[in-house]
């Protein structure tokens, strides 16, 4: 289904560029309040990551939902997943996340949930887009919507991550090391893990509107390791800004992604006969997933990279478990949509169970080498990929030389302007000059 704005995950961009504007959130509440909140006069709850822009589209974002007669219940600083969640238990119609994810400061964006706590349907998102083409309009003044703050929301989620593992369940005598990337989970991840025990070191958690994943987080894991290999620690766990994306560090100093934890969870619940159905992955997982998944006699599947489709396909087989390697990872017997903080209690609660540590427990999946490279393009030339004929000679002469011993992933990013240049096989060497040679003949034709 075509968009104009919304992509892969929500809308996103750069701030004061469209339509990251004050103007564009403010026309897309009146938007999305007509569209989510017809005539109901329950709330719209909204919150944020910490990234300084956030301030800015709040406060837009709830005029243009009050235009509309829609309530707002406003949560502050709060990981996506914690919105999703609140949305369901708070009974709101709809939630709003304003965040750009694992983005820099300077890059902002908006998610949306459904009052049952899931990304929204792609006919609601296509109803908003249609929605934000008509004239502002504004509700009579005795039909405007109201906006409360929720002064507990942070303690609300806090006890439903604890839930999230068996009732007794403790982490006494694990020392671990959080990194809380700047961003949202930097109050609310120590307080979970220590109120269940565990002993805490965070670092990444001084957030000032401007520091979000600088250094720190999912997808600079660098800190987290050499703190975890400095302090001696049992492993360590970190976030990205807005908390839905997990990456741990082995004691070992080893990295743990999403398709580890995948396997650690599987295998955990097959034997504690706990596992419903298989394993949903994406085109990006690693190949030594599926072969490891594959010995274990647990079926796994493949959809488009994002976690609405991994949703997708794993509320039509009747799954609960799946995610991707950057670390969304689904468990939909715990919660409604990926949350970095429930994915690490359930790996913290396989390693309280077993008794092994981290390493033992990923050490059984043989990784293929991977190489990924990010080619950087005008946004306005995504749509040229398809097109030409120079990239895709080059595709098949790479595919040629791989002779069936690997894979090739060419795609554009969903939330970035880039193009994704995957290589996976035998050989590492090989697939590393070939991922550079196709990425090269990427960057000329598409710059």
């Amino acid at each position: 289904m075509s968009r104009r704005y919304f992509g892969t995950d929500g809308i996103r961009g750069r701030v004061g560029e469209s339509p990251i504007t004050a103007d564009f959130m403010l026309r897309l509440g009146r938007a999305a309040g007509a569209v989510l909140a017809p005539n109901d006069r329950r709330s719209v709850v909204i919150g944020k990551d910490t990234r300084i822009s956030g301030y800015m589209f709040e406060s837009a974002l709830e005029a243009g939902l009050a235009a509309a007669g829609a309530n707002v219940a406003l949560l502050g600083p709060m990981p996506t997943p914690a919105v999703a969640y609140l949305t369901r238990t708070l009974y709101a119609c709809a939630g709003i996340v304003i965040s750009a994810s694992h983005n820099p400061y300077y890059d902002n964006g908006i998610k949306f949930f459904s009052a049952e706590g899931e990304k929204l349907p792609d006919e609601v998102e296509a109803a908003i887009e249609d929605e934000l083409e008509k004239p502002f309009t504004t509700a009579d003044s005795v039909a405007m919507g109201k906006a409360v703050r929720v002064e507990d929301a942070a303690g609300r989620y806090i006890e439903f991550c604890k839930g999230t593992v068996p009732f007794g369940t403790l982490f006494n005598g694990l020392r671990i090391v959080m990194d809380c990337a700047n961003g949202a989970t930097y109050k609310v991840g120590p307080a979970v893990l220590r109120e269940l025990g565990a002993k805490v070191r965070v670092i990444g958690n001084t957030p000032d509107g401007l520091n979000i994943n600088d250094g720190y987080g999912s997808t600079n894991p660098e800190a987290l390791r050499e703190e975890v290999l400095r302090e001696g620690a049992d492993l360590g766990v970190a976030f990205d800004g807005d908390g839905d994306r997990l990456i741990m560090i082995d004691a070992n100093g080893d990295t743990v992604d999403g398709d580890d934890m995948l396997y650690i969870l599987a295998s955990a619940r097959q034997q504690a006969g706990q596992l419903r159905g298989g394993v949903v992955g994406t085109v990006m997982t690693n190949l030594g997933l599926e072969l490891a998944l594959d010995e274990l006699g647990i079926p796994f599947q493949r959809t488009p990279v994002g976690d609405r489709f991994i949703h997708r396909a794993l509320v039509e087989n009747g799954w609960v478990l799946g995610g991707e390697a950057s670390g969304h990872v689904l468990c939909l017997d715990r919660t409604s949509t990926g949350d970095g903080i429930v994915s690490a209690l359930q790996v913290l609660e396989v390693v309280v169970r077993s008794g092994k540590t981290l390493a033992e427990l990923h050490a059984p999946i043989r990784k293929m080498p991977q190489t990924m490279i990010n080619v950087p393009i005008a946004a306005a030339a995504k749509s040229r990929l398809g097109e030409s004929e120079v990239i895709r000679k080059e595709l098949a002469s790479v595919e040629a030389k791989m002779n069936g011993r690997g894979r090739v992933i060419l795609r554009p990013s969903g939330t970035e302007p880039l193009i994704r240049v995957t290589l996976e096989g035998e050989d590492e060497a090989q697939i590393d000059l070939l991922a550079h040679e196709l990425a090269e003949v990427v960057r000329r034709e598409l710059s």
